[in-house]
Protein backbone atom coordinates (compact mmCIF):
# COMPACT_ATOMS: atom_id res chain seq x y z
CA UNK A 1 0.00 0.00 0.00
CA UNK A 2 1.57 3.60 -1.08
CA UNK A 3 1.75 6.18 1.43
CA UNK A 4 -0.37 8.30 0.39
CA UNK A 5 -2.73 5.09 0.27
CA UNK A 6 -2.45 4.89 4.01
CA UNK A 7 -2.54 8.50 4.36
CA UNK A 8 -6.14 8.19 3.13
CA UNK A 9 -7.25 5.23 5.28
CA UNK A 10 -6.26 7.39 8.23
CA UNK A 11 -8.73 10.06 7.33
CA UNK A 12 -11.32 7.66 6.38
CA UNK A 13 -12.57 7.31 9.98
CA UNK A 14 -16.22 5.99 10.31
CA UNK A 15 -16.11 5.74 13.90
CA UNK A 16 -16.58 9.67 14.02
CA UNK A 17 -20.36 9.25 13.19
CA UNK A 18 -22.95 9.73 15.98
CA UNK A 19 -23.95 6.29 17.15
CA UNK A 20 -26.92 7.75 18.77
CA UNK A 21 -28.36 8.81 15.67
CA UNK A 22 -27.06 6.21 13.13
CA UNK A 23 -29.46 3.69 13.99
CA UNK A 24 -32.37 3.36 11.25
CA UNK A 25 -35.09 4.79 13.13
CA UNK A 26 -33.36 7.20 14.97
CA UNK A 27 -31.38 8.92 11.67
CA UNK A 28 -35.29 8.84 10.06
CA UNK A 29 -36.64 10.43 13.48
CA UNK A 30 -33.42 12.96 13.05
CA UNK A 31 -33.90 13.71 9.40
CA UNK A 32 -37.92 14.22 9.76
CA UNK A 33 -37.88 16.59 13.15
CA UNK A 34 -34.72 18.62 11.26
CA UNK A 35 -37.05 19.72 8.56
CA UNK A 36 -40.66 19.72 9.88
CA UNK A 37 -39.91 21.13 13.70
CA UNK A 38 -42.13 19.84 16.07
CA UNK A 39 -43.83 16.79 15.24
CA UNK A 40 -46.51 14.75 17.70
CA UNK A 41 -46.12 11.17 18.22
CA UNK A 42 -48.76 10.00 16.21
CA UNK A 43 -47.57 12.13 12.89
CA UNK A 44 -43.78 10.60 13.86
CA UNK A 45 -45.16 7.10 13.42
CA UNK A 46 -47.03 7.12 10.77
CA UNK A 47 -44.43 8.55 8.93
CA UNK A 48 -41.28 6.61 9.81
CA UNK A 49 -43.68 3.06 9.93
CA UNK A 50 -43.07 1.78 13.25
CA UNK A 51 -45.03 0.72 16.32
CA UNK A 52 -45.40 3.12 19.36
CA UNK A 53 -42.89 0.58 21.77
CA UNK A 54 -40.14 0.73 18.73
CA UNK A 55 -40.84 4.82 18.38
CA UNK A 56 -40.57 5.06 22.19
CA UNK A 57 -37.86 3.15 22.65
CA UNK A 58 -35.70 5.78 20.09
CA UNK A 59 -37.30 8.51 21.09
CA UNK A 60 -36.19 8.13 24.73
CA UNK A 61 -32.74 7.06 23.40
CA UNK A 62 -32.46 10.59 21.79
CA UNK A 63 -33.75 12.00 24.79
CA UNK A 64 -31.46 10.88 26.92
CA UNK A 65 -28.84 11.98 25.05
CA UNK A 66 -30.41 15.49 25.14
CA UNK A 67 -30.79 15.67 21.00
CA UNK A 68 -34.39 15.76 21.12
CA UNK A 69 -36.92 17.19 23.79
CA UNK A 70 -40.25 15.62 24.18
CA UNK A 71 -43.37 17.61 25.58
CA UNK A 72 -46.70 15.96 26.78
CA UNK A 73 -49.77 17.87 27.19
CA UNK A 74 -53.19 17.38 26.81
CA UNK A 75 -55.11 18.81 23.93
CA UNK A 76 -58.77 18.90 25.08
CA UNK A 77 -58.93 15.55 27.20
CA UNK A 78 -56.29 13.97 24.58
CA UNK A 79 -52.97 13.46 25.93
CA UNK A 80 -50.49 14.39 22.81
CA UNK A 81 -46.61 13.95 22.86
CA UNK A 82 -44.51 16.23 20.80
CA UNK A 83 -41.01 15.86 19.85
CA UNK A 84 -38.21 18.42 18.46
CA UNK A 85 -35.04 19.03 18.29
CA UNK A 86 -33.38 20.64 21.09
CA UNK A 87 -29.83 22.92 20.00
CA UNK A 88 -27.82 20.53 21.03
CA UNK A 89 -29.65 17.57 18.79
CA UNK A 90 -29.60 20.57 16.07
CA UNK A 91 -25.89 20.63 16.57
CA UNK A 92 -25.20 16.78 16.52
CA UNK A 93 -27.53 16.43 13.70
CA UNK A 94 -25.26 19.15 11.46
CA UNK A 95 -21.98 17.67 12.88
CA UNK A 96 -23.60 13.83 11.86
CA UNK A 97 -24.08 14.99 7.87
CA UNK A 98 -20.88 16.26 7.70
CA UNK A 99 -19.27 13.54 9.18
CA UNK A 100 -20.74 11.62 6.28
CA UNK A 101 -19.99 13.94 3.32
CA UNK A 102 -16.64 14.52 4.48
CA UNK A 103 -16.85 9.78 4.51
CA UNK A 104 -18.21 10.23 1.01
CA UNK A 105 -15.14 12.83 -0.36
CA UNK A 106 -12.61 10.08 0.83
Amino acid sequence: MSEQSQDNDQDFDYRELDDVIHGRVRLALMAYLSGAGTADFTELKKKLEVTDGNLSVHMRKLEEAGYVVVEKRFQGRRPQTLCRLSDKGREAWIAYIGNLQALIKK
